[in-house]
């Protein structure tokens, strides 16, 4: 969802500038809940205020609840089906592409020089392979970065 925001937001309605998307986006991330909802959250609230955070809310959430509705209802009457796993099976590449290029647009204008480039690059290391906790890797990006920047 998150491409799909950034273009309705940043290109089609100029409500706010890629680099402050990025900035809604890192706020989406370190608090609870989904990011799709919270940077829908505070768009809404930047560009309207309290209502627009409210309507925001809701237009990402109701869509997404009807749908996953109504699959439940198809998963349940046909779990046992061949073809329903098979499905399955095909969507998870999708799922993996969809990931990948939210990376790369929230990647391309988040890693701006070298410096911020080696700060990611060392917190994925630590949170990957050295089992650093991931909110404490928040803490350690966020001091890095007003130490570098």
């Amino acid at each position: 969802m998150l491409p799909l925001i950034e273009e309705e937001v940043v290109e089609v309605h100029g409500w706010i500038t890629t680099a402050e998307y990025v900035d809604i986006l890192a706020i989406a991330e370190m608090t609870p809940g989904p990011i799709a909802i919270n940077s829908a959250t505070f768009l809404g609230y930047k560009v309207a205020g309290v209502l627009g955070s409210a309507i925001a809310t809701v237009g990402v959430v109701l869509p997404s609840f009807i749908i996953m509705s109504l699959i439940f209802v198809f998963v349940l009457r046909f779990k046992k089906s061949p073809y329903v796993n098979w499905i399955f099976k095909g969507i998870r590449p999708v799922v993996l592409g969809l990931i990948a290029a939210a990376a790369v647009s929230v990647g391309g204008n988040t890693f701006v020089d070298l410096k911020s480039v080696l700060i990611a690059i060392l917190l994925f290391v630590l949170v990957t392979f050295r089992d650093l906790n991931p909110i404490f890797g928040i803490v350690l990006a966020g001091a890095l970065g007003v130490i570098f920047f």
